[in-house]
């Protein structure tokens, strides 16, 4: 193990900014810690439907501002394609080139998980599996994926982005939620706020590759302007106080993303911004740089099966234990989330199997020393400002 940390240390480039790749690797975790919090299977008379303790606990609401790190992953998505085309127009590698090198690091381990859910769907199908049970699980598995796809949209749109002021995309977010909740508009138009709202923090970090975003006022300003923002239209708007999706609900804050949801973001990146100090010195030790270079080299093969790995879990201990409280139990109470909190280890472990199953789709073959830190080396300063 020493001997692996030493490599790792050893592989990363001087310049590295490893404080990105923390931030990147928080909010992986976030989705996937907040998925296995908010997310329960329950069987009802021999089907399965999904739950959440947000629907009859909604004082939990405080454990999505946690747990909900889309922005931070977007801030350190814009920052990085920025620098990364930058780089790559240096040494004169064209547009499509880097694209299809970008989206070919997403396509592979989204194929492998499609793949695999396609023939367990028909596996489930020619078994006798009820519908509704094949329709719970394969909307766990492929609902994430939308995330995906906004994210290789963004990354397509990179020069544009490059270019664009946050304050654009915030103002698209204000006015179509000004026009559906203030004017009675058409429930359709919200879907413009998938672009738009990701977009936001997308081009903060776009802003942040540039040289922008440096002082810790505009951090703290982003922090107390968004956390204030937020807590206006919460209290006072109308928007829910749960930032994920709760089955049930009138209004979604993520489904599609309203502008309470990117307000907060907002206070999310400013956050990750006055962090950076903190990181950069806890990464300066070895030890716990290879932890973070480690799961950012697998980051979106654990994305895309810790759904996988709670259902594995479930399905098994339905099978297995039949009634076993918080995992097989609707979510109706505090003891649940305790309970909750004692399975989270085991999921863990069915997605390290899954994680060693699935990884070299994502990290390819072999290419020595690469393998460790692969992200692109940081683009000289001219070069980002004229990306």
């Amino acid at each position: 193990m020493r001997d692996l940390v030493r490599r790792i240390d050893s592989a990363t480039p001087p310049g590295r900014d490893r404080a990105v790749d923390a931030l990147r690797a928080f909010a992986i975790l976030g989705v996937v810690l907040g998925h296995w919090l908010v997310t329960a299977l329950v069987a009802d008379s021999g089907t399965l439907h999904g739950a959440s303790p947000l629907q009859r606990m909604p004082r939990l609401a405080p454990v999505s501002w946690l747990f909900q790190t889309l922005a931070v992953f977007f801030l350190v998505g814009g920052q990085v394609a920025v620098r990364s085309h930058a780089s790559a127009r240096s040494r004169g590698t064209t547009y499509g080139q880097w694209l299809g090198a970008r989206l070919a690091r997403l396509s592979r381990p989204v194929a492998a998980v499609l793949v695999v859910w396609t023939v367990a769907a028909g596996a489930m199908l020619t078994s006798g599996t009820s519908f509704e049970t094949m329709h719970t699980l394969l909307k766990l598995v492929l609902s994430p994926l939308w995330f995906l796809l906004v994210f290789a949209a963004l990354t397509a749109a990179t020069p544009l982005a490059a270019r664009l002021h946050p304050l654009w995309p915030l103002a698209v977010v204000l006015a179509v939620d000004l026009v559906r909740f203030g004017l009675g508009g058409p429930a359709w138009l919200g879907w413009t706020n998938v672009a738009a709202g990701w977009l936001v923090p997308y081009c903060l970090g776009a802003a942040w590759a540039r040289g922008g975003l440096q002082s810790r006022a505009t951090g703290w300003a982003l922090l107390l302007g968004g956390a204030g923002a937020t807590a206006v239209l919460v209290l006072f708007a109308g928007y829910p106080a749960a930032m994920v999706g709760v089955p049930g609900a009138a209004i979604s804050n993520l489904d599609p993303p309203t502008l309470a949801v990117v307000t907060f973001g907002l206070a999310q990146c400013g956050a990750a911004l006055l962090l950076l100090g903190p990181l950069r010195r806890a990464l300066a030790r070895p030890a716990t740089w290879a932890a973070v270079a480690l799961l950012n080299l697998s980051a979106m093969t654990v994305f895309l099966w810790h759904q996988t790995a709670m259902m594995v879990v479930t399905t098994t201990g339905l099978l297995v234990g039949g009634t076993l409280p918080g995992l097989t139990t609707a979510p109706d109470g505090p003891g649940w989330i305790l309970a909750r909190l004692a399975w989270l280890p085991l999921f863990a472990v069915a997605l390290l199997i899954c994680w060693t199953a699935f990884r070299t789709y994502e990290q390819g073959r072999s290419r020595g020393r690469t393998r460790i830190v692969r992200e692109v080396r940081p683009a000289r300063p001219a070069a980002v400002r004229h990306a």
